[in-house]
């Protein structure tokens, strides 16, 4: 019969330290010996190589600019874009997603590490037997019983004389905070979905009103050409033409509802609910205050986008990796040992006597694998060389969307200026013509033409308020989102 034995010796273990100290020495002088190979291991993270401009093209900054905060959306002065905004931090299944996703590279993090460390296993028995009693001669002897305990510790480890398991770990962990990294951009994204989605809903239902009034004035229109057929004054083509106005404005607005119920539907996917528990009460735009946005500085860029952070741990991963395809080449140096105590009496297990060990050192040299560490090699470094240009490529774009998003927030500011200048002229024009109507002086083409005119003008404003909003959104974005505050070292530390 085999019991468990929670005992472990470790003095067995001591008791080699003579024998390990010799194997450390003959393996250390091997290192010596191949250390001129340690230069060909060294690492660095390769230069982007990029012309870093002084300022953004589109930028006018000022010493008194502040980059935005972390709950930068606040700046809109709405509380139901910022509930909306701190459910979806919470409840968002991309965003779940992407945390379980560097849940996960941490803990291959750990398995990377743990070839960093000794493997050690402690076993521990009883063994008991029992000879027959019976002999050559058919005689009984009584049999023989035979009790054996042990305990023992074994340990193995190889030597990362090459940095092969460092690199892999390195490689692991670089991972790591690139799969963070990874749900930064996804944060940033979907708060990002949220703004746009919640400002297409208020410039629905601003539209919406809109065209509502329009058809109202549309109707008091046709109310007054035809108390002019009646009185004669007018035409049954004058009649026509407005009743063709007043049906123009009346099909515009079911796609306006349209537009609404699916970005209200786009606001439920983004907090997890579905779109019947979903009431947005919204308002107007007329209500959302503009934020003064600033740029920064580049060089503030290059550490606060999360998807250039992303790719600079992407490319020291790939970096890392080269070094362990590259140690691949060099022999493997392995150390195992076991000790511990054996006896027949349980009393007598952990005398000196009972102790015994064992310590091996191997070396393990590649000779011919058909090329596959050839081939892992080229490949790693063909992947770095991909990951670099790809890292340079988001630094260049960030840039170019940061310029675009200034340029775009300049423009539909100036296209508002404007637009609002037009509405205020088509408005008095419209109010014009219709006093003429009524007064049975007004050209009935001209009274269509303004209200046309003023029609599209109200719709346009609404469109130019919305993509203002959404430029300034979009610089957000190019921004990396909110800033973390910049925090000053305490005099005592330095």
């Amino acid at each position: 019969m085999r019991h468990g034995f929670a005992g472990v010796a470790v003095d067995g273990l001591l008791a080699a330290i003579p024998f390990v100290d010799r194997a450390a020495k003959w393996l250390a002088a091997l290192c010596i010996v191949a250390s001129s190979a340690g230069c060909i291991l060294t690492r660095d993270l390769p230069d982007p190589a990029l012309d870093i401009p002084d300022g953004y093209k589109a930028a006018r900054l000022t010493k008194r600019d502040a980059p935005p905060t972390l709950d930068w959306w606040r700046g809109f002065r709405s509380t139901e874009l910022t509930g909306l905004m701190e459910e979806a931090q919470t409840v968002n299944l991309d965003i779940a997603a992407a945390t379980a996703r560097f849940i996960q590279a941490d803990a291959q993090a750990r398995i990377a590490g743990a070839a960093l460390l000794p493997s050690l296993s402690g076993t521990g028995q009883e063994t008991y037997s029992r000879t027959s009693g019976s002999s050559a001669s058919g005689l009984s002897n009584g049999g023989r019983e035979v009790v054996n305990y042990s305990s023992s510790l074994s340990a193995s480890y190889e030597l990362d004389f090459w940095g092969k398991n460092r690199e892999a770990t390195q490689a692991a962990e670089e991972t790591a905070v690139a799969n963070r990294f990874d749900r930064d951009v996804v944060a940033l994204t979907t708060l990002t979905s949220v703004a746009n989605a919640y400002f297409q809903v208020l410039a629905s239902q601003d539209r919406i009103r809109t065209a509502e009034q329009n058809i109202a004035s549309a109707q008091r229109i046709l109310d007054a050409i035809k108390q002019r057929f009646q009185a004669g004054t007018g035409t049954d083509l004058d009649v026509a033409q407005q009743e063709a106005v007043l049906a123009n404005q009346r099909a515009s607005v079911p796609p306006l509802r349209q537009t609404l119920a699916q970005n209200v539907n786009a606001l439920a996917t983004l907090v997890s609910r579905p779109p019947e528990s979903v009431r947005v009460s919204g308002g107007s735009l007329n209500q959302i205050a503009s934020p003064r946005v600033t740029p920064g500085l580049p060089s503030e860029l290059l550490t606060q986008r999360p998807d250039i952070r992303r790719q600079e741990a992407q490319l020291a991963s790939a970096t890392a990796n080269v070094g362990n395809a590259r140690a691949q080449f060099f022999p493997s140096i392995q150390l195992t040992g076991q000790g511990g105590y054996q006896s027949s009496a349980l009393v007598s297990l952990f005398q000196p006597h009972a102790a015994f060990f064992s310590v091996v050192g191997s070396l393990t040299q590649p000779i011919f694998d058909g090329g596959r560490i050839l081939g892992n090699f080229e490949f790693t470094k063909a992947r770095q060389d991909e990951l670099l240009q790809t890292y340079r490529k988001t630094v260049v774009s960030a840039f170019a969307d940061v310029d675009n998003a200034l340029v775009s927030i300049r423009q539909t500011s100036e296209k508002l200026r404007l637009q609002r200048e037009v509405l205020a002229a088509s408005r008095r024009a419209f109010q014009l013509s219709e006093q003429q109507l009524r007064a049975g002086t007004a050209d009935i083409v001209t009274v269509l033409n303004t209200q046309l005119t003023l029609f599209q003008a109200e719709d346009a404003l609404w469109q130019a308020q919305l993509a203002r909003l959404l430029a300034i959104v979009s610089l957000y974005q190019a921004l990396g989102g909110g800033w973390e505050p910049r925090m000053e070292r305490p005099v005592d530390a330095l």
